[in-house]
């Protein structure tokens, strides 16, 4: 999957919403449509989104689909983010050097 469809799939807070949802467990469609104020295709294009992204893999058990997280997706997102913790750290470090000069 690329960077871009992972960054898409996040970006949206319903789409989050149904990631921390499914952190707990498989779900069907209606179970994720019953949590949302939104038609069943509307969650539909959200959960496509999420697997276009590789975020969530769906699985057939008799006539139902489940929907499963795959947290692994969002190491592309820990990896990117990683990168700008060098500016924390430099801020961090600038403050705490601050806060001990005026304590001088």
């Amino acid at each position: 999957m690329t960077q871009q469809l992972v960054f898409r799939a996040i970006a949206d807070p319903t789409r989050r919403s149904i990631m921390t949802m499914l952190s707990s467990g498989e779900r069907s469609l209606s179970d994720i449509t019953a949590a949302f104020e939104m038609t069943r295709p509307a969650v539909a294009k959200h959960l496509n989104i999420l697997r276009e992204g590789g975020l969530v893999r769906v699985r057939k058990q008799g006539r139902e689909r489940l929907h499963r997280l795959q947290p692994e997706a969002l190491k592309t997102v820990s990896e990117w983010l990683s990168f700008f913790d060098q500016f924390w750290d430099e801020k961090l470090a600038n403050l705490k050097q601050s806060v001990e000069m005026d304590d001088e």
